[in-house]
């Protein structure tokens, strides 16, 4: 099984995107749209950084 893997993607309105892909190639996050690709590329940093501390809210 491969590596879990971020790809930085141009929508149709040319806005930059990432996906993160599971380590069996499923998308298991899509982050939103940004105007440059240096943005995104910081968007990706802080899901790196925040999402192992983040807490779970349960809204069901």
């Amino acid at each position: 099984m491969a590596d879990p893997k971020f790809k930085i993607r141009k929508s149709s309105n040319r806005e930059y995107y990432f996906n993160l892909y599971a380590g069996n190639g499923q998308v298991i996050a899509t982050g939103e749209t940004y105007t440059s690709k240096q943005s995104c590329k910081d968007g990706i940093e802080s899901v790196k950084t925040n999402a192992p501390i983040a807490d779970i809210e349960d809204l069901t």
